[in-house]
């Protein structure tokens, strides 16, 4: 018999019965759990739970969210029923260096990460090329002082009629406003090196090696109006030493970049991050 596969996700104040409730009313719906993961924050107080099911074909999302309504009411859960069928549409935003963005779509091409790609959008021209190769849209938006607010309304545009669910900033070297950044929360994935703030401006892996830095990595995480301090989803770092040249440590810092981009972007995807306040919950498999 053919199935359907539904991640389920849930948060709320914690209480006791919350796990019995939900796995007893999709047992209703003749569903085989595949995974569960399950989190208690003591500071907050708070419960996070994430089910992976399987369920028959003719389940639909809608049954799933009337089955465990009693429980929404009873708990006040936030609740999300994701269909793992459904690929998620993306929006990948790039400058120059283009390695993330690269890294990203040969995962989609692999089906390692599992989304369309909508639109590749620039504030450089670099990336056309790579778009037509692939197939896909891409816009050419400069962003300069003037003219920022219009080009950001392009991109909630953009968003809007492409049905995008995620932006991911593949080292796109623009600052997102205060209010793109709020109207966007939770929806874009920025990248970037961990030496933020030791070593700003431009060439920090130079920066790095001239002070014999020891230790190098990157960071991804939720984009939020306090620059490159939003919810962290995955973080990496690599030992280096006296003996690597500072393009040695370019090279490290643009592979660890597109790794941690990456499964970052994946976690998301499959409904593995969940937003805790100013931090997150991840259920990295």
């Amino acid at each position: 018999m053919s199935e359907k596969a539904y991640v389920i996700r849930l948060s709320c104040k914690d209480q006791p019965g919350i796990v019995a409730a939900i796995t007893t009313a999709l047992a209703a719906l003749g569903a085989n759990i595949l995974e569960s993961n399950q989190f208690w924050d003591r500071h907050a107080d708070h419960f996070f739970l994430r089910i992976a099911v399987t369920v028959p074909a003719d389940v639909t999302r809608d049954a799933v969210e009337r089955a465990v309504q009693p429980s929404i009411d009873r708990f006040d859960l936030h609740l999300k029923v994701t269909d793992v069928d459904q690929r998620p549409k993306i929006i990948i935003m790039v400058s120059k260096f283009d390695h993330a963005m690269h890294h990203l779509l040969y995962q989609i091409k692999v089906r390692w990460l599992n989304a369309d790609v909508v639109a590749i959008v620039s504030n450089h021209d670099a990336a056309r090329s790579a778009a037509e190769i692939e197939g896909i849209p891409f816009h050419h938006w400069p962003v300069k002082k003037d003219n920022k607010p219009e080009q950001e309304q392009k991109l909630l545009d953009l968003v809007r009629d492409t049905g995008a669910e995620l932006v991911i900033l593949a080292r796109y070297m623009q600052v997102l406003s205060n209010d793109l950044s709020e109207r966007l929360y939770g929806m874009v994935i920025n990248i970037h090196h961990s030496f933020l703030p030791s070593f700003k401006g431009a060439k920090p892996y130079h920066q790095a090696h001239e002070r014999g830095v020891k230790l190098i990595g990157a960071t991804a995480h939720y984009v939020t109006p306090d620059l490159d301090e939003g919810p962290i989803i995955e973080q990496e770092t690599q030992r280096v030493s006296h003996s690597l040249t500072s393009e040695d440590f370019v090279a490290t810092g643009r592979d660890i970049e597109a790794r941690v981009l990456a499964r970052a972007v994946k976690y998301h995807l499959e409904g593995r991050v969940m937003l805790n306040s100013h931090r997150t919950v991840v259920f990295a498999p």
